[in-house]
């Protein structure tokens, strides 16, 4: 059986950037441009977008309808946010599988991205059946349980719904390769992740938790150092640092002040850094198990 380490797949994501410097420049430019024109979306979108990002983001469960509205008013970003995943997504994987394949800095959008662009969407229904056909079972186990009584019933929901988000999160690793390997055998693999992975779902998951903490950590120190100095340039006003979190989108003038610019600034490189992260396990994942020799561009410095 192939040996997978799960620290290396795991660190495989801070090993691109720092061996890619010049890359990781025009990925953090990218971000900021993203940031810019995500924000410029937000406010010509007006009242209705504020109105459904709180209806998405509150504590009240909306009805299906109210959902699907808010939806429908969010979807010029919705629709931008999915092209601009894949297109990072695919930048990350294009640096790992195809080195030599630069673009401007690996970024692209062409036949690969679509295919990301559509495993997604396939991937989004494939969860929602799931999580439905889920959430029917563990209701109907919980139903049959009361009839032992409400404690009995408590206890059987607890442990069901433990058990179905393991068993969620257990196909979500082993289908995790798929868009790694739907781009680099240029076709939709649905579902040849399973098998790919098979005998490797607990190190693929150790890598994926050990990335993310890794990058949480590395955000969370980032962004006490941005509050701390912001604090400071303001006279130790934390409201102003709050502002810059949460700007104003009423209009253009409230909401790209010159302190929010500032964050959009400091949090471009981390985005990147972040896609980075997530995406490159993936990548180095698929081409230690499917044995496929990692391309070297020998016309080209190691920074590109």
């Amino acid at each position: 059986m192939t040996t997978l380490s799960a620290t290396d797949v795991a660190l495989e994501g801070f090993r691109v950037t720092r061996e890619n410097p010049r890359t990781f420049l025009i990925w953090s430019g990218f971000s900021f441009a993203v940031s810019i024109v995500g924000g410029l979306l937000t406010i010509s979108l007006g009242d209705e977008a504020r109105a459904a990002f709180g209806v998405i983001s509150g504590k009240e469960q909306p009805d299906l309808n109210g959902l699907w509205k808010a939806v429908e008013t969010l979807s010029p970003l919705l629709i931008m946010g999915l092209v601009v995943q894949c297109m990072t997504v695919a930048a990350v994987y294009r640096i790992v599988l195809r080195h030599a394949d630069h673009g401007f800095g690996y970024l692209k959008l062409g036949m690969d991205e679509v295919r990301l662009i559509l495993l997604t969407l396939i991937y989004v229904v494939i969860g929602m059946v799931l999580l439905t056909m889920v959430s029917i079972a563990a209701a109907l186990v919980a139903l049959a349980a009361s009839v032992a009584g409400q404690q009995a019933a408590i206890l059987v929901g607890l442990a069901t719904e433990l058990f179905a988000m393991g068993l969620l999160a257990y196909i979500a690793v082993r289908l995790s390769l798929a868009p790694a390997i739907t781009f680099a055998e240029n076709r939709l693999a649905i579902f040849d992740s399973w098998r790919i992975t098979r005998g490797h779902a607990w190190t693929l998951a150790g890598a994926y938790v050990l990335a993310i903490a890794c990058m949480v950590v590395v955000m969370l120190l980032a962004m006490t150092i941005f509050a701390a100095v912001a604090a400071l340039l303001n006279g130790g006003d934390m409201q102003a640092v709050g502002k810059a979190l949460s700007p104003d989108q009423s209009s253009l003038s409230a909401y790209f002040t010159p302190f929010t610019i500032g964050y959009l600034v400091f949090a471009a490189p981390l985005s990147a850094v972040w896609y980075t992260v997530v995406a490159a396990p993936a990548a180095v994942a698929y081409q230690v198990l499917s044995g496929r020799p990692p391309e070297i561009d020998e016309a080209a410095p190691a920074s590109a």
